[in-house]
């Protein structure tokens, strides 16, 4: 296999996933910023949508989408399973992948580009209003500030099951640090969650 990697929050999971399963995947750096990603060879080979990362498989299929990626590495890799090893528990981390990935990290994101990124993005997607950032960050906080009621008396997002739902938002939310979208002050059982995860030798990858 062969992992297309750059900067950004979404390769970060992908990798720190790889970390978790103590995998060894090999690299290649593709030039975001430089937008390498936008044209070809990339979009028409390796991933068609333009985005990274992307994981090519030894048969020759590239797998893009970060949680399809790390489905298909949970099912092949021999680690600890980051889903789960029961229909109940894949069930509970896909709700809870689904639920951060909706309210939390498409939010946050697109608040940045909308802003912060708005120079590098503008002209490779479509983009909301300047006007609209303010309010997808918003988004994203007030459903920071939802979670952190819920994880009163909780290790992890699921329980005491650390799962790909922990590595989305740990992903997401160190990247919202970088770009003016910190941890809400009044969110302590996010705080005390992020230092726990951030103190896992993956979070590094």
């Amino acid at each position: 296999m062969k992992l297309y990697n750059s900067v950004g929050p979404n390769p970060h999971v992908v990798r720190m996933f790889i970390a978790e399963k103590g995998m060894d995947v090999p690299r290649q750096e593709v030039d975001l910023m430089g937008g390498e990603n936008r044209r070809p060879p990339f979009n028409s080979t390796v991933n068609v949508a333009g985005q990274l990362p992307a994981l090519e498989l030894d048969s020759g299929l590239t797998i893009s989408e970060i949680t399809a990626i790390c489905e298909y590495l949970e099912e092949v890799g021999k680690g600890p399973a980051l889903i789960g090893s029961t229909p109940e528990a894949r069930a509970e981390t896909r709700m809870w992948v689904r639920r951060i990935d909706l309210n939390i990290c498409e939010p946050m994101a697109n608040g940045f580009r909308a802003a912060e990124g708005r120079a590098l993005f503008a002209n490779r997607i479509k983009l909301v209003g300047a006007d609209g950032a303010k309010e997808l960050k918003d988004i994203a906080r007030d459903r920071l500030i939802w979670l952190d009621g819920l994880l009163a008396g909780r290790t992890w997002v699921a329980g005491d099951r650390f799962t790909l739902a922990d590595i989305l938002l740990f992903c997401f939310l160190a990247f919202g640090a970088q770009v003016g979208q910190p941890i809400p002050s009044e969110a302590g059982n996010v705080i005390a969650w992020f230092e726990r995860t951030k103190a896992r030798p993956s979070a590094a990858a």
